[in-house]
């Protein structure tokens, strides 16, 4: 059998529910997602995925974890509408990074207003970051502080454009 999705985001609330909650609030999203498998589960289907995003990071996590605490259908996990590559990474790392170190989501996407190339790298480098899997090198630099002897910064720089072709799962470290 084919698993359904479910898909609840902060523009696709239900009207009473909207009501209830006086407009797009985490338990909402949360009420939304979990009536809405009840309604395909009463239906005798049961290999269901959940996909509940906002893309007010602090929310959409809130919103998981109330979720996570009332069912346990496999979760999709993203933030929607996280923007631009620059201000969608960083949205995106945060979002997707704290439900993951929570134990929450079993498939996600990036999305980003971007070639979908970029989701997919972004995708790579959260999961690396949040210890889920390791795609290529891990690089540890120093910051820049009164006790680096160099200007770490151009040498960190090229080291990680070098690093960048290398898909080996090893950690380089560049220390001042």
């Amino acid at each position: 059998e084919i698993p359904i999705r479910v898909g609840v985001n902060s523009g696709s609330l239900e009207k009473p529910i909207l009501t209830k909650y006086g407009g797009v609030t985490a338990a909402a999203l949360a009420e939304s997602a979990l009536y809405n498998l009840k309604l395909i589960e009463d239906l005798g289907y049961d290999r269901l995925v959940v996909s509940l995003k906002s893309s007010d990071v602090a929310m959409n996590y809130e919103a998981h974890q109330l979720l996570a605490a009332q069912t346990d259908v496999p979760v999709h996990i993203g933030i929607t509408e996280a923007g631009t590559p620059h201000r969608g990474k960083l949205k995106s790392a945060i979002g997707i990074g704290s439900l993951l170190l929570s134990g929450i989501g079993d498939t996600m996407r990036v999305s980003l207003t971007a070639d979908p190339v970029e989701e997919v790298r972004a995708a790579k480098q959260i999961l690396s970051a949040a210890g889920v899997r390791r795609f290529g090198p891990n690089l540890v630099s120093c910051p820049t502080c009164g006790r680096t002897q160099y200007d770490m910064i151009p040498i960190a720089r090229e080291v990680e454009r070098r690093l960048e072709s290398c898909d080996k799962n090893i950690t380089v470290a560049v220390m001042g």
